[in-house]
């Protein structure tokens, strides 16, 4: 079966918003956006917005109870009007899609992938995400931005004296690419995430290392050395996530 291999993406090629293949979307992480949570982002990138909550429960799911450890957990969801057309809320449908679902599992799975448990006592972290406006790339927003209302949080229990030890172990954050007719693309927005022959969407962390790669051929199969690309093209749009989360929490 014939697989193909695209060339190398053209730094120059200018997009529909005018970035080139290799720029990130304006990006603006806000902390301390609501009052009552212990940590809370609004981030933005380009005209998708997330804010994500970090809220300290004193308790941990019953599966943890009595190990001395504690829990990092999301919910995801996307609010009436965030797209074009208005959406039910899905607390009224009563049950909610395999789609969010899938997405706060992987918000968790990625947090906790950056966490000491034992570090974070037997409390557990809750992060809800909410897609205020979505145009492509809702759930590497909420990961990113998650990860730095979750810093926050434990920030303030640090400063409390609640906690002795960071349990935060290094940044995480996510960006999707993609591959739109021969061309790889970083930080797709709406049309282009729904246009492209290739979608990939990848969590790491701040030391560079892999958390998720979500990769999958939408019309359009490709070879090991376009996922090579689109991988170099994360791992670069992540560094500067990264320096972002860095310049939101004033540790830059």
């Amino acid at each position: 079966m014939p697989i193909s291999n695209t060339p190398s993406s053209p730094t120059h090629n200018a997009r529909a918003d005018g970035r080139t293949a290799t720029q990130l979307r304006p990006v603006s992480i806000q902390t301390g956006f609501t009052r009552y949570a212990e940590g809370s982002v609004l981030i933005t990138l380009g005209h998708t917005q997330v804010l994500c909550n970090a809220s300290v429960l004193d308790k941990v799911p019953p599966f943890l109870k009595g190990a001395g450890r504690g829990w990092v957990t999301a919910e995801y969801g996307m609010l009436p009007r965030s797209t074009h057309t208005r959406s039910d809320r899905e607390a009224a449908r009563g049950k909610q899609s395999g789609r969010t679902q899938e997405i706060q599992r992987l918000i968790g799975r990625s947090l906790r992938a950056v966490f000491d448990l034992e570090a974070l006592g037997e409390r557990t972290l809750h992060l809800d995400c909410d897609v205020i406006q979505a145009d492509g790339g809702t759930r590497c927003a909420s990961i990113t931005g998650a990860w730095v209302a979750a810093a926050l949080a434990v920030r303030r229990l640090m400063q409390d004296g609640s906690l002795t030890t960071n349990p935060v172990l290094d940044h995480v954050a996510a960006v999707s690419v993609g591959l739109v007719g021969e061309t790889c693309l970083l930080d797709l927005d709406y049309t282009e995430d729904s246009s492209c022959g290739a979608d990939v969407n990848v969590v790491m962390t701040g030391a560079g290392n892999l958390v998720e790669v979500q990769g999958t051929a939408e019309g359009q199969t490709f070879g090991r050395r376009t996922l090579n690309e689109l991988l170099d093209l994360a791992e670069a749009g992540i560094a500067q996530l990264v320096e972002e989360q860095k310049r939101a929490l004033g540790t830059l």
